[in-house]
């Protein structure tokens, strides 16, 4: 019964293990692993998390700071009595209570300045964070498309090694019926070699593509993965081509890109970085507030006992209200440095976002550019493609009617395998191209909150 019960659960994991194993992956649920995986975004939350409480704590600067204390003391030998400062040489203790409370009420308008200062850099953090989800995303992309760029290799390179097999038995058979020397064996099964070899080089490089994805989506339970096979490839759409425009498109990507955007409130945050510094050069106004009482052992009654702790503490109430006045004259020049210093990272600032925008619209002006230029190639390939597989199949027919070389057959063969290698990687390049210019947009490409 238990050993029944053993194999049973066995059949079960492994039928787990089978299910799991080919469970085949898309762009989109790649992507989304990967973000919900990946370390440096975690890393990146913390900040932001960081920069919300610090936000946050900006605001509880406004509130009055409150404390109390209470002290509790044992004098021995001379000491002064707290009751009526006189010296005394007996021992006793004493014990006071008090609560302060204090506000400002004029700092140059710095606390306001800085809720909004750590409000932009909040702001800044999420973007930087954004960004980050985004190169993730491109870099998955990549992979993935890596991936089906050596699967489709993988079948060209086995269409051809099983083509150099029929022509290895083909010329085998030739040769038994007298039409082919032994030389056409030797060159027939040399070209088969070749593509065996092929075949064993491009199922590496699909193996190695296969694991950069897995780190890419940091997948730790397994080095290998199935994906989507190759899908239809780019149409041609002559219309979007002509829908393209440089100055639009990097106008969109100004206003949602997360570099843009984080730098813009950080310039923004440098600004108020200014007025704060600029805050400490006014006066400052600040109200306060207090109570306080004790309990003395040597406060005694007329008739010479200690006066019970209640009615000390009643008696012996003080309290007390005040304003703070705070005017600076001279601290070596060192606030006045301090707004000099945040004016200089205001216009580091500021530059840095000059070169952001510079370096959008590099990128974007040079996406552009290649992807016209692989639409040109895109449509060469298709072409050639066509051209060399009816070429191939002329050859082909020429050859088993002796009218050619095994030699010419080869070559054709080869420049077959060639054209569809060529358009397979320009297809899949054209496709990403046009998933980032996509992004440039502003459409939804990825998934991404």
């Amino acid at each position: 019964m238990y050993r029944f019960r053993n194999i049973v659960i066995i059949i079960f994991f492994f039928l787990c293990m089978v299910s799991y194993a080919q469970d085949t992956w898309t762009l989109n649920k790649c992507i989304t692993y990967a973000l919900d995986h990946n370390l440096k975004i975690h890393e990146l939350k913390f900040n932001t998390a960081s920069s919300k409480e610090s936000y946050q704590q900006s605001y509880r600067e406004l509130f009055p700071s409150i404390s109390t204390g209470s002290n509790y003391d044992i004098s021995y030998g001379r000491s002064v009595d707290p009751n009526n400062n006189q010296i005394v040489s007996s021992d006793f203790f004493s014990n006071n209570y008090s609560i302060n409370a204090d506000i400002d009420i004029f700092r140059g308008f710095q606390k306001l300045n800085t809720i909004a200062s750590t409000k932009f850099l909040y702001k800044a953090t999420q973007e930087e964070s954004l960004q980050e989800k985004y190169l993730l995303a491109f870099r998955v992309m990549t992979a993935f498309y890596d991936v089906k760029f050596y699967q489709g290799q993988l079948q060209i390179t086995s269409e051809q090694l099983e083509i150099s097999s029929t022509n290895v038995n083909l010329v085998k058979r030739q040769i038994e019926l007298g039409l082919k020397a032994g030389a056409d064996l030797y060159e027939a099964e040399s070209v088969e070699s070749g593509d065996k070899l092929a075949f064993i080089q491009n199922k590496n490089n699909l193996k190695a593509a296969k694991l950069k994805l897995v780190q890419e989506m940091n997948l730790n339970e397994q080095r290998d993965i199935e994906i989507t096979t190759l899908d239809e490839v780019v149409a041609l759409d002559t219309s979007y081509e002509k829908q393209m425009s440089t100055d639009s498109i990097y106008t969109n990507a100004l206003g949602f890109m997360p570099t843009i955007k984080s730098q813009e409130f950080r310039v923004h945050a440098a600004k108020k970085e200014i007025s704060i510094a600029r805050g400490a050069l006014y006066p400052s106004l600040s109200f306060s507030a207090g109570y306080g009482t004790g309990y003395f052992e040597t406060n005694i009654d007329a008739s010479g006992k200690v006066i019970p702790f209640r009615t000390q503490i009643s008696d012996n109430a003080s309290q007390f209200i005040g304003l703070s006045l705070r005017i600076p004259i001279s601290q070596r020049w060192s606030r006045r440095s301090e707004v000099k210093q945040q004016k200089i990272a205001l216009l580091k600032a500021e530059n840095s976002l000059s070169l952001q925008k510079q370096e959008l619209n590099k990128i974007i002006q040079e996406l552009i550019q290649n992807y016209q230029s692989t639409l040109a190639e895109y449509e060469q390939t298709e072409q050639s493609v066509t051209s060399q597989a009816l070429a191939f199949k002329i050859a082909q027919k020429k050859y088993n009617r002796g009218m050619i070389s095994l030699l010419e057959l080869n070559q054709s063969k080869n420049l077959y395998a060639k054209a569809q290698n060529d358009n397979l990687q320009v297809t899949l390049k054209l496709k990403v191209q046009k998933k980032t210019i996509d992004f440039y947009k502003g459409l939804p490409v990825f998934n991404i909150n």
